[in-house]
Formats: structure tokens, C-alpha cells, sequence
């Protein structure tokens, strides 16, 4: 292994002379070539010259033609591995002195053996009486060169790395075609001059003796290293799976699992980190769509993701088998930066998998994707089971590309995903008793992480940043916008809104908290193009803010009332309201009339109203234990309103008056008492007619407002206003209780 010193100093020129004087030889030896052809070869051709003895001396002669030529090609090969190596070699360098060089600039020494220590030397003399007597100082001194060489020794590591890719390539150059056939070696006609290709050759040998459980412990860690060495590198990428071809990829990668999962546990750091950097390469070889070794893997992949394969360990079913998309899918978890035309793709060869499947089988309902052992959880849930979901999942990361697999405008991908495809059979496993196999009678059970996936890129796609929180309210584009509107009137019309799948429910209360200015406008009434018909699918438009969506009252409330059966995150949407009607208020001119402030008291107090609709029909639904559901709300909205939640005002609604955000913290704390306080009545029927909590938060939304703006909170003008808002915040949330209830 070369050390810091070496790298540092060594004359990296010398390659590029000595590949000078390699290109030099395949000149040379093209002469000789060019006196051969015609003083040797050329004596055979001669008319003077025939019989056997002529056709025996002119084949021996281009034999050693030939040699000339094998010659010159793997001199010019060499040439090519020496300048390679030279352009590998000089950038690591620069990376170590770049490296060395930010280290010294944060006040670290670094020694000519690369070893990093603190500068003491240009601390002043209170600096290092300090460093002397404070331990945390001393800890963060420790933790910095422990960074900094850390770094330092992962520069040198690449560059030895890069070092034995070199060494792979000039053993492999040298040998001729009859090499390891018991014939004498001759020059290699066929010798390349690129190092990865070569490092690719051999990754292919040691993936096929992983594959036939002949692998040493040695090729594992040289199968690291040529991932690690080569991780972005396209010509290694496609060279080694176009070698491998999907089915040994999906081979290696089930291999790797095996081992991992079952087989070796004690050593599965190693073996998954391989499968990461298999992922990376998979994820370098696709990402030009356009390019012929994209469609022949991606046609490669069809054949091979429905084939069945044994996995080690995966199941207790002794003869259970997964399909090669569940690998694939497996194995793309382990990587990131997929182009997002290959995940469309993939997502696209998967569910025709499926649908033809069931189109062919004589089970109308039968899934090929359908396992008998369970496939989710800390244990389980790193096998993708359901590989469309699973690369939904992947697809979620890359928000602009879950909008165009989404967008209902272009395709029918949502429709499949919410309407279409039966989720019960595709993913649900069919739980064996111990010792079943794969021919006993099932039984239906569903997995834990059904839709997880599809959920993620949902979010992905309508809010166009990455899932798994609560978003800003912000602009959207009309594709994002239009995707929320197809799902929510798709679930209310298939009647899953007020029962919506357990793993869509945190999406859709993430995705709804950055609609809430949209949200707010359809229970407020305000606008035309939000106050349409209750039950209408509505629709989306775009202006100065960016695009907005409306639907029907009755469709969107369902919706959040299947959000509130998780009473925490429905606690996150009510405080959002809360948070934009306070913006809204803020955003009353100055110099408003009182038309215009009524209007936005009601408009506000109204919207206010419908959520607590939705709280209320929580106290008809006999399913609920009514106080633990609140004590959640409460935790759900005293979370929302301690967070930086969530408002980035669109341009129409800065703040004109002086309404604080301090006033606006005892405006929520006050209120999120009031409900927590609620939370420890009795949850009856009575309780669900009044919620005094949702009437005091209009009354102190108004009051506050007032306040800000000069007048006493008890004043009869505040008043005025106050009694307005309730008698609106009363509309809201009755017509929204009623619907709700009428919709059972």
C-alpha cells in the first residue's frame, strides 16, 4: 500500500513517458509488421511459388503476421493503462493535498507521514491555557483530528484502491487468448486500455463464484474494493452487468442477501455494503436511457424479473421461491441516484408483469408476486416483497420524477395505484403454519408495510419535496395539484376516504398540511372557484402563488376524517389551520372596511368550524376510546405549534398590522390548554355538540387580531366580530359533522 509520503512525492510523470515509449513500440513493430508483409509473407504470393508447400508457408507466415499485429495492440493497450493510471493517480493526489490543505487552514499540523495532530502553535496564550483545563475544548479538539486524519487516511485508501485496479489491468493486459489452455502465451490481439474494464473482468469472475458458493474470503474484499474503486464509473458499470446480464446481477445480489440474513451474519457489514455498491453500479450502468446497453439490460430484466429464485435463509418455507423484480427492487433499496426515467421504467415492466400474470393465471385473483412468509418489520422488511411498492419507495427521493409517474394527466398510474390494482392479493403474504410448504392451503395476511412505498412517492409527487414530514404551506405546480385532486375524489368514490389504508395516512396528512391555504379556502367559501358544488371532483388552476386545487366540502372532509383515525396527525392539520387563519387575519389591510373584515372573520371562523366537524364525528364513531383520541390530538397539535410550522405566505397575504408571533405562541398555547383540558371530559354526544375549546379559539383568533390592531379586547367593535366568527365557526363545523355522517 503506498504510504502519504509516497503519494506525495513520487514523479507521476514517468507514466506518461513510459506510455510514450509504449505507443513508440507499436510503431516500431508496425514497420517490422509492413517488412514482414511484404519480404516474408509476400514471397508466398508469388506466381512462381505453388502447391503445398506455398499454402503451408503462407499460413505459418500469417501466424506470425498476425503476432505482429496482437503485438502492436496490446503495446497500444498498455500505452492507454499507463495514461489511465496517470489521470487516476494525479486526481487522488490532488484530492489528499486538497484535503491536507483544509485541514491545516481549520489549525491542524500534518505531518510528512500524513498524521494529523492540533496546532497549538498558533493558539494565543489564553487559547492554550484553556485548551489546558477545559475537557470540552480538549473533546473537541480530539474529535476534530480524529475528522481530519480520518479523511486524510480515506485519501490514501482511494489512491491504494486505485493503485490495485492498475495492477488488475497489467496482469490481465499480457495475456493472450491461449492463456491458462496449456499453449505457450502469445501477445493479446484483443488487450484494452482501460483499467475498469478490466477490473470489471474480474468482478464478473468473483460474482460468479459467489453465486456457486466458491468465493474466498479474499474475493470478497476485492469485490468491495472494485465497487468501492469504481463507484461512478459508467465504462466498469456497464461492462461488468453487461457481463453478469440481469439474471447473474439478481443472482449476485440474492447471494449477497444469503449471506448477510443467514448464511454469515457475524461478517453482513461486508456483504451488504458489496450489495450497496452493486446498487451504485446498477444505478451508473442505466443512466442514459438512450443508450443500447439500456434497453438490452432493461429487455434482459423482463426475462429475468419473473423468473423464480432460491434466496438462503429468506423464508421458513422450505420451498418457497421470490421472482426477480422482488430482487431487483431489493437491491435497488441499497443505492440512491437512479436516473428517473430507469425507475419509471422498472416501475412500468413490474406492474405489466403483474397484470399479464393475472390476465394468463386461472385465479382471476392470484398475484405473482403472492409469498407464503411474512415480509415486513425490523426483521423482514428489508426484502421488497411487493416490488412495485418497493420501487415507488426508491421513486419517492426523486420528487420530479414521482410527479410525472403520477400525473393523471399523462398516464393512468394513480388510477392503477388507488383504483386498479388489488393490493389484498398483490401484497399480502399467505401466512404457512410451521413446516407448510408453498402447495398447502393459505391463509390471507396482510403485511405491515403494504403501500409504504406508493405512500412516500405520493407525498413525493404533490408536495415535491422529500416525505416522511409535516411540509411548509407553499406554491405547487399544477401537476402536484392535480395529483392530490385525483386521489382524494378517487378515494372518496371508491368510499376508502373515512377508512383510508393505514399507510396512507401520515402521507396524506403531510401532503394536506402544505395545502392548507387551498384546504382553508374550500371550507371558508370564499372564492368561486373554491365555493362549488359539496360533492364536485372541482378542480385546479394556477395564478401568481403557483397552482391550487379545490374539491368538493364533502370529498376533502372525508378525506381528513380518514387523516383523524390517527388523532395525532390530524392534531398537525388542525394546528396548520390554525397557524394560516391567524395569517390570514394578519393579512386584513389597514384601511379595511367592515365588509372586508367581517368577511375574513367568517371566512376564517368557518374553516376553523369544519376541522372541529371532523373532530366532532370522533365522538359517534364507536370505535374510538374518546379521551386517549384527544389527550393524541392534543400531542398532535401542541407538536405542530412548537415546531417551525409550517407558513411561508403566499405574496398576497403579508402581514400589515403588528399581530406578533409572540402573540400568536399565547394565542396557541391558550388554546392547546383549552384542548387538552377538553380531553379530560367525558367524551359524549353532548361534548361533541358544544367543544367550547373550538368556539374560545375563534373568540381569541378575533380578539387577538383586535388587539394588534388598537382596539380593546372587550370593546363592543371586537365583540361585534367575535359573535360573528362563532355564529360561522357553528355553520362550519355542523354542515361538516352532517355530511359526514350522512356519507356512512
Amino acid at each position: 500500500m503506498p504510504t502519504y509520503h509516497e503519494i506525495l512525492t513520487t514523479d507521476l510523470s514517468t507514466l506518461t513517458t513510459a506510455a510514450e515509449r509504449w505507443d513508440g513500440m507499436a510503431k516500431e513493430l508496425h514497420k517490422q509488421e509492413t517488412a514482414y508483409r511484404r519480404d516474408v509473407q509476400g514471397i508466398t504470393l508469388r506466381p512462381t511459388w505453388v502447391g503445398e508447400s506455398q499454402q503451408a508457408a503462407n499460413a505459418r507466415f500469417g501466424i506470425r503476421l498476425t503476432e505482429f499485429q496482437n503485438a502492436q495492440t496490446e503495446a497500444k493497450a498498455i500505452a492507454s493503462l499507463l495514461r489511465d493510471a496517470h489521470t487516476q493517480f494525479v486526481d487522488l493526489r490532488k484530492k489528499l493535498e486538497s484535503a491536507r490543505d483544509d485541514a491545516i487552514a481549520q489549525g491542524m499540523k500534518v505531518s510528512d507521514q500524513g498524521v494529523v495532530s492540533y496546532d497549538t502553535g498558533r493558539l494565543s496564550q489564553g487559547d492554550r491555557q484553556a485548551l489546558a483545563h477545559d475537557p470540552d475544548y480538549q473533546e473537541s479538539v480530539r474529535k476534530a483530528v480524529a475528522s481530519w486524519q480520518a479523511s486524510i487516511d480515506q485519501c490514501v485508501k482511494d489512491l491504494d484502491d486505485a493503485d490495485k485496479g492498475v495492477e488488475v489491468a497489467f496482469t490481465a493486459v499480457v495475456k493472450g487468448p491461449d492463456a491458462g489452455l496449456g499453449k505457450a502465451p502469445d501477445f493479446n490481439g484483443k488487450a484494452q486500455g482501460d483499467i475498469e474494464k478490466y477490473e470489471a473482468d474480474e468482478g464478473k469472475d468473483i460474482a460468479l463464484r459467489v453465486n456457486s458458493g466458491k468465493a474466498t474470503a479474499a474475493d470478497y474484499r476485492e469485490l468491495q474494493r472494485l465497487f468501492h474503486d469504481n463507484s461512478g464509473d459508467k465504462a466498469f458499470s456497464q461492462t461488468l452487468l453487461d457481463e453478469l446480464g440481469a439474471k447473474g446481477t439478481l443472482q449476485l445480489s440474492n447471494s449477497l442477501d444469503g449471506l448477510a440474513y443467514h448464511n454469515d451474519k457475524q461478517h453482513s457489514g461486508q456483504y451488504l455494503d458489496i450489495q450497496k455498491g452493486l446498487a451504485t453500479t446498477l444505478a451508473t450502468a442505466t443512466q442514459d436511457p438512450h443508450s443500447s446497453f439500456y434497453k438490452d439490460f432493461r429487455e434482459d430484466m423482463r426475462k429475468a424479473g419473473t423468473e423464480q429464485f432460491k434466496v438462503d435463509g429468506l423464508s421458513s418455507i422450505p420451498d418457497e421461491k421470490v421472482r426477480g423484480y422482488q430482487s431487483l427492487a431489493t437491491l435497488m433499496q441499497q443505492g440512491h441516484g437512479y436516473n428517473g426515467q430507469f425507475l419509471e421504467d422498472t416501475a412500468d415492466d413490474i406492474r405489466h408483469a403483474e397484470e399479464s400474470y393475472t390476465a394468463k393465471g386461472d385465479n382471476p385473483t392470484e398475484s405473482i408476486w403472492a409469498l407464503r412468509d411474512k415480509f415486513s418489520g425490523k426483521d423482514r422488511g428489508w426484502f421488497a416483497n411487493d416490488p412495485l411498492d418497493g420501487v415507488l419507495g426508491i421513486m419517492s427521493h426523486d420528487p420530479k420524477t414521482s410527479t410525472e409517474y403520477l400525473d393523471p394527466a399523462h398516464n393512468d398510474n394513480l388510477e392503477y395505484l388507488l383504483h386498479g390494482r388489488d393490493w389484498d392479493t398483490v401484497v399480502d403474504h399467505f401466512a404457512t403454519p410451521p413446516g407448510g410448504t408453498t402447495t398447502g392451503i393459505p391463509v390471507l395476511a396482510e403485511d405491515g408495510d403494504v403501500r409504504k412505498g406508493f405512500g412516500a412517492a405520493l407525498e413525493a409527487a404533490t408536495t415535491g419535496q422529500a416525505p416522511g414530514d409535516y411540509h411548509p404551506i407553499g406554491q405547487h405546480t399544477e401537476p402536484q395539484a392535480r395529483i392530490l385532486q385525483h386521489t382524494i375524489n378517487t378515494l372518496y368514490t371508491d368510499q376508502h376516504a373515512q377508512d383510508l389504508p393505514k399507510n396512507l395516512v401520515q402521507p396524506l396528512a403531510h401532503i394536506l398540511t402544505s395545502y392548507t391555504a387551498d384546504t382553508h379556502e374550500t371550507y371558508a367559501e370564499s372564492s368561486s372557484k373554491y365555493d362549488i358544488d359539496w360533492g364536485s371532483e372541482g378542480s385546479v388552476w394556477s395564478d401568481k402563488d403557483g397552482s391550487h386545487m379545490a374539491v368538493g366540502h364533502q370529498r376533502l372532509a372525508a378525506v381528513m376524517r380518514g387523516i383523524a383515525n390517527d388523532p395525532e396527525a390530524f392534531g398537525h392539520l388542525y394546528g396548520a389551520e390554525q397557524q394560516y387563519a391567524h395569517h390570514v387575519m394578519d393579512g386584513i389591510p389597514a384601511d379595511a372596511g367592515d365588509k372586508t373584515i367581517r368577511d375574513r372573520v367568517v371566512e376564517s371562523s368557518r374553516a376553523m368550524g369544519a376541522y372541529d366537524g371532523i373532530r366532532s364525528d370522533i365522538i359517534y364513531d364507536e370505535r374510538f376510546k374518546k379521551t386517549q383520541w384527544a389527550a393524541d390530538f392534543n400531542h398532535g397539535l401542541g407538536t405542530s405549534l412548537s415546531t417551525a410550522l409550517m407558513f411561508n405566505p403566499v405574496s398576497d397575504l403579508s402581514p400589515v398590522g403588528d399581530l406578533s408571533q409572540r402573540t400568536l405562541d399565547v394565542w396557541a398555547y391558550e388554546s392547546n390548554k383549552e384542548h387538552v383540558s377538553e380531553a379530560n371530559l367525558e367524551a359524549t354526544e353532548k361534548n361533541a355538540k358544544t367543544y367550547d375549546a373550538g368556539q374560545h379559539d375563534v373568540e381569541k383568533l378575533v380578539r387577538a387580531w383586535a388587539d394588534s390592531r388598537g382596539h380593546a379586547v372587550d370593546s363592543d367593535w371586537t365583540k361585534y366580530y367575535v359573535h360573528a366568527g362563532q355564529n360561522d365557526y357553528e355553520h362550519g363545523r355542523d354542515r361538516t359533522l352532517s355530511t359526514l355522517r350522512a356519507d356512512r
